[in-house]
């Protein structure tokens, strides 16, 4: 029988607000409305922020958790439940910290939109489905488990906050779905290459500014001057940002702050300092492209590349990514 780690943090899908009880069920209580398993779940409970205010340190303890089970304690898989504001970040951040223990089991993210008591709310059967994917997924990297569709850590994204398909992984397909009675049914979807493995601790101090046209340059040396040690900025299109701020992006570089430019809007993965994209123009003045990931995962990403040292290592990070 395989083993399984059940990692649970609260918020919504622990949530009683309807059957007349208060407070938060623990994850021994989760895991008995989510129903028998054929596998032996065993189940931490971890004290956590609101998803909206997760902290840094946070995420880090349960990346560090997650291949902790896998490596050391020879779990099987993990099953971590997360409120939804951040539990793309979350998850990607565990994914880029994985390293070899993606090898030894399956790694699995879920919540829920509603209340554990809601009628008819989505957390059970999220949850059932992400401790039935945990053990058939090894190899996969962080998964995020919504409305039963398994999501790459590197693409999922929280879309809509109204509707059980929360989490899309667009432009790509999800990576499979769980079936009713528990079957993985993966797709022709290629599924994301492995990102480089970073010995270093995280940097947990990473500024993410969404440009904007007319925007002020001080916004960035405010970031830095504050002790960023890194700083994303969101831009639109293909990655462009404001005129204005390519001078100061320069001068941040060359203090040693390494700028990230992602775009709000979805690109493709090729860096944007390609010699082939006319787009990207701040890439030539020391900024580093974002390999078609989002503002979010790109301050996710940034985090652990500063792990590997300076602007020049974040630099050589992301080319690999």
């Amino acid at each position: 029988m395989k083993r399984i780690l059940l990692v649970a943090t609260g918020d919504v899908m622990a949530y009683r607000r309807h059957s007349g009880q208060q407070g938060v069920a623990s994850g021994a209580e989760l895991l008995a409305a989510a129903g028998e398993s054929t596998s032996d779940v065993h189940v931490e409970d971890v004290m956590a922020e609101p998803s909206w205010d997760t902290s840094p340190a946070t995420m880090l303890s349960l990346a560090r958790r997650v291949r902790t089970a896998l490596l050391d304690d020879g779990f099987d898989g993990v099953v971590v439940t997360h409120g939804l504001d951040t539990l793309e970040e979350t998850a990607f951040l565990t994914d880029l910290m994985a390293g070899d223990a993606v090898a030894r089991g399956g790694i699995v993210f879920t919540g829920a939109r509603q209340c554990l008591d809601e009628p008819g709310g989505e957390g059970p059967g999220n949850l059932a489905a992400a401790i039935a994917a945990a053990p058939r997924t090894r190899g996969f990297g962080a998964l995020v488990c919504f409305n039963h569709e398994l999501h790459a850590a590197r693409w999922a994204t929280f879309t809509d906050a109204t509707r059980a398909s929360a989490f899309s992984s667009a432009p790509y397909a999800p990576l499979g779905r769980v079936t009713p009675s528990g079957e993985v049914v993966t797709s022709a979807q290629e599924r994301p290459a492995r990102p480089p493995y970073v010995r270093g601790a995280p940097e947990s101090d990473v500024a993410l500014i969404k440009t904007y046209p007319g925007m002020t340059p001080m916004l960035l040396t405010a970031a830095a001057d504050a002790g960023a040690r890194g700083i994303v900025l969101e831009g639109t299109g293909e990655g462009n940002v404001p005129v204005e701020l390519f001078t100061t992006i320069g001068e941040v570089t060359e203090w040693g702050i390494p700028v990230v430019v992602a775009s709000r809007a979805r690109t493709h993965p090729s860096a944007l300092d390609d010699p082939h994209d006319a787009s990207g123009l701040a890439t030539k003045i020391g900024a580093i492209g974002a390999r078609g990931l989002s503002p979010g995962h790109a301050r996710v990403a940034l985090m652990v590349a500063l792990g590997a040292g300076g602007v020049e290592a974040v630099r050589t990070w992301f080319s690999a990514l």
